[in-house]
C-alpha cells in the first residue's frame, strides 16, 4: 500500500488497468485515496495535509466570527463582502480538510481548488469599497475627488472591474477540475492567468488612486499647519486615516503577492519539472498565509475604527435623488431672480430709467450719445442706460 504522504510515483505502487494509456495510468489508491498526481484517477496534484487544513480551517474559522462581531459592532453594511471572503477561505480548508482522508472525491477536490483561488476576489473588493469611503470621508476638497473621479464612484467603478476579473477567474477555475483532459485544463488555465492578471492591472491602477489621496492629505494638513485637525478630520475615531491608508497598502501587496505567485505557477507548465503546483507548501506558504495575514490587518485596523458618524457613508440612491432635485430648483429659482432683475453680486440692478418729462426727453435728445455717455432714445420710457447681454438695462446704484 503506498504511503498517505507520498508525492512522486516512484514512491507509490500503481496497477495498469485497460484504460491505461502511454501517459496516463489509473493507479490504486493508497490510504486515503492517494494516487500519484500523474495517474488517471488523481483528484490532487499532491497529498494534501490534513494536519494544516484543520489548522487553517481554525484560523479562518476566528477570522470570520471576528469579522461578524466587527461588522455588527461598527453597523457598517458593506464589511459583509469581506465576511464572504473570508467565509470563502473557510469553505475552502473544510473541504481540504475532508478531502484530505478523501482523496478519491471529485468533489471535495474541486470545491477546495474553486473557493480557494476566488475568495481573494472578495477581499479585493472590500479594499475598493473601504478606498471609496475613506476617500468620501476625510478627503479635504468639497467635491471629494482624486484625480478627478469621485469618492462615490471609485468603489463603485472598481468593484466592476473586479466582477470582471471574478467571472474571468470563476471560467478559468470551473475548467481546472480534477480529471478533466489535458485540453480543458490548458485552456482552463489560460483564462484563469487572464484574470488573474487583469486583477493585477486594476491593483496597480486603484494603488494610483489611493496614493494620490494620501499626498492630497499630507498637503491639506501641511497647509492647516496642525497635523490631525481641522479639515482633515484625522483625529476622530480611535485610529486615524494614515493608519487605515497603510493597511489598504499592506493588503493590495499581500494581494499581488498571491496574484505573482499564482502567475508563475500556471506560466510554467504542469510538467512535474514545474515543482509549484505539485508540493502543498508553496500553495499554503505563498497564498493561504498571505491571505491570513490580510485578513488579520484589515480585522485589527478594522473600518469601522477610523469611518465613524453618518458622513462616513455614501448617501443612498433616494437621498441622492432628492439632493439632485433640490440643487434643480435652486438653480431655477435663481434663474428667475435674475429674470426678475436682480444680479449675483447684488450691487447691480437692472431697470429701464423713466425720463421725469416729455421737455426733458427732448433736451437729451439734442445732446444725443456724446453728452449723455452713450444712452440711448426710447420713446417710450425716455432715455435709458445700455442694455446687457441678458436684454435688461442698467446702471449701478448701492443697496
Amino acid at each position: 500500500m503506498p504511503s498517505p504522504t507520498s508525492t512522486t510515483p516512484s514512491t507509490t505502487t500503481s496497477t495498469s488497468t485497460s484504460s491505461a494509456t502511454a501517459s496516463c495510468i489509473t493507479a490504486t489508491p493508497g490510504k486515503y485515496g492517494y494516487v500519484p498526481p500523474d495517474a488517471c484517477n488523481a483528484q490532487w496534484a499532491y497529498a494534501p495535509s490534513f494536519a494544516a487544513a484543520i489548522a487553517f480551517t481554525l484560523i479562518f474559522s476566528l477570522l470570520t466570527i471576528a469579522q461578524l462581531i466587527l461588522a455588527f459592532l461598527h453597523r457598517k453594511p458593506f464589511c459583509w463582502v469581506i465576511i464572504m471572503g473570508v467565509a470563502w477561505e473557510l469553505v475552502a480548508f473544510v473541504t481540504r480538510a475532508i478531502g484530505a482522508h478523501d482523496q478519491q472525491s471529485q468533489a471535495y477536490a474541486y470545491c477546495a481548488s474553486l473557493f480557494f483561488l476566488l475568495a481573494p476576489l472578495w477581499l479585493n473588493a472590500f479594499v475598493y469599497m473601504t478606498a471609496g469611503r475613506l476617500i468620501y470621508t476625510f478627503h479635504p476638497s468639497a467635491e471629494k475627488r482624486v484625480f478627478g473621479i469621485k469618492a462615490i464612484s471609485i468603489g463603485k467603478y472598481f468593484v466592476w472591474l473586479d466582477v470582471l476579473s471574478f467571472l474571468v477567474q470563476g471560467t478559468g477555475g470551473s475548467m481546472l477540475s480534477p480529471g478533466g483532459s489535458a485540453n480543458t485544463m490548458k485552456l482552463g488555465k489560460n483564462i484563469y492567468m487572464t484574470g488573474v492578471g487583469i486583477q493585477e492591472i486594476f491593483i496597480i491602477l486603484f494603488t494610483g488612486l489611493i496614493v494620490g489621496f494620501h499626498l492630497d492629505m499630507l498637503k491639506a494638513e501641511r497647509a492647516a499647519g496642525n497635523l490631525g485637525k481641522g479639515s482633515t478630520r484625522s483625529s476622530e475615531g480611535r485610529l486615524g486615516w494614515k493608519w487605515l491608508t497603510y493597511a489598504l497598502y499592506a493588503v493590495l501587496v499581500l494581494i499581488s503577492i498571491r496574484i505573482i505567485y499564482r502567475l508563475v505557477e500556471f506560466s510554467a507548465g504542469a510538467d512535474v519539472s514545474n515543482p509549484l503546483p505539485y508540493h502543498e507548501g508553496y500553495a499554503l506558504g505563498l497564498d493561504a498565509v498571505p491571505m491570513v495575514v490580510a485578513f488579520l490587518i484589515l480585522t485589527v485596523i478594522h473600518p469601522g475604527l477610523v469611518l465613524k458618524g453618518p458622513e462616513s457613508e455614501f448617501p443612498s440612491r433616494k437621498e441622492r435623488k432628492a439632493e439632485k432635485k433640490t440643487r434643480k430648483e435652486a438653480r431655477k429659482a435663481e434663474k428667475m431672480e435674475r429674470k426678475k432683475g436682480y444680479g449675483a453680486g447684488g450691487n447691480t440692478a437692472y431697470a429701464p430709467m423713466p425720463m421725469e418729462n416729455e421737455s426733458a426727453s427732448e433736451n437729451m435728445r439734442l445732446t444725443g450719445d456724446v453728452e449723455m455717455g452713450g444712452l440711448r432714445r426710447d420713446d417710450g420710457v425716455g432715455y435709458e442706460a445700455p442694455v446687457n447681454a441678458e436684454g435688461y438695462h442698467y446702471y449701478t446704484s448701492p443697496r
